[in-house]
């Protein structure tokens, strides 16, 4: 089990600040819960860009290559007609299959890579029977800290927390 430090702000921008401050306790920030996007706590939680984009393009490009490639061996090897003197391999009858699998390809890999990074579904989540969250989606801003290791530095942390401007501090096993 695993130690988690949830403090309770009634502003974002005491939040931010305290965030912006939380290593200098030895606290390491693990997640924020607010009620509306606070522009600045992606950047101090460390969430950069995706790389979703570049799995969905060479999912979709997988899926575009293999369905040229069915098509290009039912239609050239397994089973040719000569139709009307035409190339067996004519790419433009061809394109319009793959183009829509791929696509389709794109989204599911897309979906699978989400689900895998985010680690979704979870049915249950310790900190969801915490009565401190469920005002976060109201008008309370929460900041979820891992502590310092030792009690006297975990001590410490919870009253730097309460000058930051934490109304509350609670401390949460997960």
């Amino acid at each position: 089990m695993t130690k988690m430090l949830l403090a309770q702000f009634t502003q974002p921008e005491t939040m931010v600040a305290a965030a912006r401050k939380s290593d200098q306790f030895g606290c390491r920030l693990a997640d924020a819960f607010t009620p509306f996007p606070v522009e600045e706590m992606p950047e101090l939680l460390g969430a950069d860009s995706t790389s979703l984009r570049v799995y969905m393009f060479f999912g979709g490009l997988i899926f575009v290559v293999a369905a040229y490639a069915t098509e290009s061996l039912s239609a050239v090897f397994l089973y040719p007609i000569n139709s009307g003197g035409r190339p067996l391999n004519s790419w433009p009858t061809f394109v319009l299959f793959p183009f829509a699998i791929g696509i389709f390809g794109a989204a599911l890999i897309g979906f699978i890579v989400l689900m895998i990074k985010t680690g979704l579904p979870r049915l249950h989540h310790p900190l969801f029977s915490v009565e401190l969250l469920e005002r976060a989606t109201q008008n309370h801003f929460i900041l979820a800290l891992e502590p310092p290791r030792g009690a006297a530095l975990e001590a410490r942390a919870k009253v730097w927390l309460r000058e930051a401007g934490a109304v509350e501090v609670t401390e949460v096993e997960i």
